[in-house]
């Protein structure tokens, strides 16, 4: 095991890697509570219950699909990076595809499963990077910023932190509401958390939240917190017999922003992890081939499985700087989501108002791309800003990645720039315009 992970060339050891797969894990644990409460829109209360998906369902499939990707890329691509359902791409799964469209998530989940497909052949033919290079970077960090404000916000409303009102749309709680008033509290200590760098200050957020809301009597406490394993078969296998809905035109612009958003995520996540872990050589990734191709397998697992699309986690840098340096330790987190199976009784106390802190401070972290914007030039910031206010606005991660893509054209024409546009940036502009004009509804 040693020779084959090369413990001896990256100066590790399986005590170190151990730790590492430990506090990565830790670090990504509470996807396995916010995915199941936020792809049944347990925050929605007047949704149809017969029109949600299984709780404890999604529970099991997002602990498999984590096992799954993790495992692989640890002993395939041998890099330190776990995976799990994404973050963001759960959100627009929810949000936008099955509550804004009003497409049956048996539908949406097929749709993951074809941008799957595309991610694989994309990956096999090593056509995925290119595409990734003629996007441009401003908008990759304005389509990151838009997902950070879009979570953040639906946090915030699902636990009734902000609520409707007539005159201005949205306002803040009057604080009657008890369980906002939990969940500022959640958010407040896991920003104190965060604030002092307490490893896993997420994961440990919610746990205290949990309690806060047990003691106060706003959460009934689990009857036990080990049981065995939930059943699966609500979703899984769903994606595959419902292939046939996906071809539609509204699904099309579904199964296009899964890609892209993934594309973006995934291989920047990558690239980041890489880098800090030392595989960048000579500016080229070592074994990136096999790491991509994993990330890829790993979305048309989890689709079957019954989640929404399955990524690299950008947390397992976390395990990184705790001395991560090889496949060992995602394998270790693998094992450790495995062993999660049995704590399906503890989603019971995971109410929108636990999850609220997760989703308001993951928001944070991805807005801080935007930092890598610039904004003095007015054709960047017109596109790029569009891209990040569109989204939480119009509730619609697709609608932000359509706005930003119709005016990167227009901004860098008219600033005679012709040159700095791709040629598929022009192909984007077309497939976007006819978006708004023909396929909304």
């Amino acid at each position: 095991m040693k020779r084959y992970f090369e413990f001896e060339k990256f100066g590790t050891s399986y005590r170190q890697e151990i730790i590492a797969g430990l506090t990565t894990f830790l670090a990504m644990a509470y996807i396995l509570f916010v995915n199941p409460s936020t792809l049944s829109l347990s925050g929605i209360k007047d949704f149809p219950d017969a029109l949600r998906m299984n709780q404890d369902a999604i529970f099991v499939a997002t602990a498999l699909a984590a096992a799954y990707g993790s495992i692989v890329m640890g002993l395939y691509a041998k890099y330190p990076i776990a995976l799990a359902p994404g973050m963001g791409l759960n959100a627009f799964f929810a949000f936008s595809v099955v509550l804004g469209s009003g497409i049956p998530w048996q539908t949406a989940l097929s749709g993951v499963f074809v941008s799957g497909i595309l991610f694989t052949i994309l990956s096999a033919t090593g056509l995925r990077e290119k595409i990734v290079n003629a996007i441009p970077s401003e908008l990759k960090y304005a389509i990151g910023g838009g997902i950070g404000l879009f979570i953040t916000f639906i946090g915030l409303k699902s636990s009734g932190i902000i609520v409707s009102n007539q005159a201005t749309f949205v306002t803040l709680t009057d604080f009657k509401d008890k369980n906002a008033l939990l969940a500022i509290f959640g958010i407040v200590v896991t920003v104190i958390l965060m604030t002092r760098k307490v490893k896993s200050a997420v994961f440990i957020g919610m746990i205290l939240t949990a309690i806060a809301g047990v003691v106060t009597g706003l959460i009934d406490p689990p009857s036990k917190i080990v049981a065995p394993i939930p059943d699966i078969s609500p979703t899984f296998g769903v994606a595959i017999t419902h292939l046939s809905d996906v071809f539609t035109k509204k699904m099309f612009f579904v199964v296009l922003t899964f890609f892209i958003v993934d594309f973006f995520d995934a291989t920047g996540t990558l690239i980041a992890v890489a880098n800090q872990a030392g595989l960048v050589k000579n500016n080229k990734l070592e074994r990136a081939g096999q790491a991509l191709m994993v990330d890829a397998t790993a979305v048309l697992v989890g689709a079957t499985l019954g989640t929404s699309t399955t990524t690299s986690y950008i947390e397992s840098t976390a395990g990184v700087a705790a001395g991560g340096r090889t496949g060992f330790t995602a394998v270790v987190v693998g094992i450790l989501f495995l062993f999660s199976l049995f704590f399906s009784p503890l989603l019971g106390v995971v109410t929108p108002a636990v999850t609220a802190p997760a989703l308001v401070i993951v928001g944070i972290l991805m807005v801080s791309s935007i930092g890598e914007i610039n904004w003095k030039e007015f054709d960047i910031a017109v596109p790029s800003f569009l891209t990040m206010v569109a989204m939480p606005l119009t509730y619609s991660i697709a609608t932000g990645i359509a706005v930003g893509f119709v005016f990167y054209p227009i901004t860098k024409l008219v600033a005679g720039k012709r040159k700095e546009i791709h040629p598929i940036m022009y192909v984007l502009f077309v497939v976007f315009v006819l978006f708004f004009m023909f396929f909304r509804d």
